[in-house]
């Protein structure tokens, strides 16, 4: 967790656990090449008593030396403000102070004082409110800049070290507030079962923590490696093809005909579900297993343009043969054609001689280039052609547009005009995408439309000499 030359904050709230941790590490420093600071973060929670508990921190690390960093902020309005839970409120708080510690430079790492106990509680609350594998896992050693050294040692052990150096800390009251889940874990919960059921009981839930973690690093990696093969960004959030989801493909096959191979393949998928709704998750709401059934289900048996709502504001659509995991906030994209409702721009541009052109539309966060390339005769007769123009065919005004209501042409290969609106089902384009849909007129008339067959009376053909490919880049 630490090494040599690191300038580690410690976390010291007053309590026996955050003072035991100080001291240790105190005595650890020289041997491990630390620099110290004590952070301490006011909830401002108690009135007299917060303070009275800053002021016995600060004095504690000016008795050791150590530069003191004290951060402080009325939970309980910011709780109202955001309709936060006083708690979460408290850790959001807390952590994102210790977080701007490490970001202004102040400290390479924070370290906490989570003890053993803290872990068998965390995993005993969570049992009780009901949780999958991934919340047995209980509490992380080490998150990001946080670490938690103290994690496979008892509290008492802590405090009985304290008394023996005649160190003494501070109680917070509120602990002992057994209306609070955790308070009644501690101290009715976890001790009725250490004295009725099992002496070890703390040990044992902190060993199936840990074993649990083991189990999710090989979760983690089989997950991410799915994701990162088979999700795409879309226009209005992230894609997967249903085929991708159900049947994932670092594992597509290597499960044929073995016994369970369903269940282990839709264990994959509900973990994927979960992994892309983590992506797009709003401020508040938990993902619950009601709701990676539902999009589950949506994928299944849904049909195109069913949604599923996920907590936060998020929302899965099913799109064809795609699920599109669509953010909060996200604009809002009508299925039928609308005229005032759409993104509307407009950009002209210049092909002359043989240069090629460039046009940047902020609209799309795209940038479209025009490159004029020769045309051998042995490519006039390929199938190149349906994504290739005809300069000498092309006549000013050329203007890149979003499509309109009405638009249509007749696309390389196909006999008759086709709406744009037709095409765009045909070969399964997005209602997210459609809006916005790019354009390329000449003279008025329609040439290019974006991963769309080019129209065929300004494609590249057997008289060509000089063409024009359309090349769609990401701002």
């Amino acid at each position: 967790m630490l090494r040599a030359g690191h300038r580690a904050g410690v976390a010291v709230s007053g309590g026996a656990d955050s003072v035991a941790l100080l001291l240790i590490l105190l005595e650890l420093r020289e041997k491990l090449g630390l620099t110290l600071l004590v952070a301490h973060f006011n909830h401002q929670l108690r009135g007299a008593e917060s303070d009275a508990d800053e002021a016995f921190v600060k004095e504690l690390a000016a008795r050791h030396g150590l530069e003191f960093a004290a951060g402080r902020e009325d939970v309980a309005a910011r709780a109202r403000e955001n309709a936060w839970n006083l708690e979460d409120a408290a850790r959001r708080l807390r952590y994102a102070f210790f977080e701007e510690l490490v970001t202004a430079g102040r400290a390479d790492c924070i370290a906490v004082g989570h003890t053993a106990d803290d872990q068998a509680e965390t995993v005993l609350a969570r049992i009780a409110r009901g949780t999958g594998p991934t919340g047995l896992a209980g509490i992380y050693p080490v998150v990001g800049h946080v670490m938690r050294p103290l994690l496979e040692i008892r509290r008492e052990a802590l405090r009985d070290e304290l008394r023996a150096l005649g160190q003494d800390w501070r109680e917070d009251a509120s602990n002992r507030d057994v209306s609070r889940l955790r308070a009644r874990v501690r101290h009715t919960v976890l001790p009725l079962i250490e004295r009725e059921l099992q002496p070890g009981a703390v040990k044992h839930l902190s060993e199936l923590a840990h074993l649990v973690r083991d189990e999710e690093s090989f979760w983690t990696a089989l997950v991410q490696s799915c994701f990162e093969s088979s999700v795409k960004q879309s226009g209005v959030g992230l894609a997967i093809r249903i085929v991708d989801l159900i049947q994932p493909p670092p594992i597509r096959g290597a499960l044929a005909q073995t016994p369970g191979e369903s269940q282990a393949l839709e264990a994959v998928s509900k973990r994927l579900i979960r992994r892309l709704a983590a992506e797009n998750r709003g401020p508040r709401g938990q993902l619950a297993s009601r709701h990676v059934e539902q999009v589950l289900r949506l994928a299944r048996e849904g049909h195109s343009g069913q949604t599923v709502p996920l907590p936060g504001g998020a929302v899965v659509e099913r799109v064809f043969d795609r699920l599109v995991f669509t953010p909060p906030q996200a604009t809002t994209v009508e299925t039928e054609e609308t005229t005032g409702a759409a993104t509307s721009y407009e950009y002209s541009v210049e092909l002359s001689g043989e240069s090629s052109a460039t046009v940047i539309i902020p609209e799309i966060r795209k940038r479209l280039c025009l490159k004029v390339i020769d045309w051998p005769s042995g490519a006039r007769d390929t199938s190149n052609s349906a994504a290739t123009l005809d300069r000498d065919l092309l006549r000013p005004p050329l203007l890149f547009r979003n499509w309109r209501p009405g638009d249509g042409y007749r696309p390389v290969g196909r006999q008759g005009t086709r709406k744009l609106k037709r095409l765009f089902q045909e070969y399964k384009i997005p209602a997210g995408e459609r809006k916005t849909w790019p354009v390329l007129t000449s003279g008025g008339r329609l040439a290019w439309s974006g991963k769309l067959p080019v129209a065929k009376e300004f494609a590249a053909g057997g008289k060509t000499r000089i063409a024009v490919a359309i090349e769609e880049e990401s701002l």
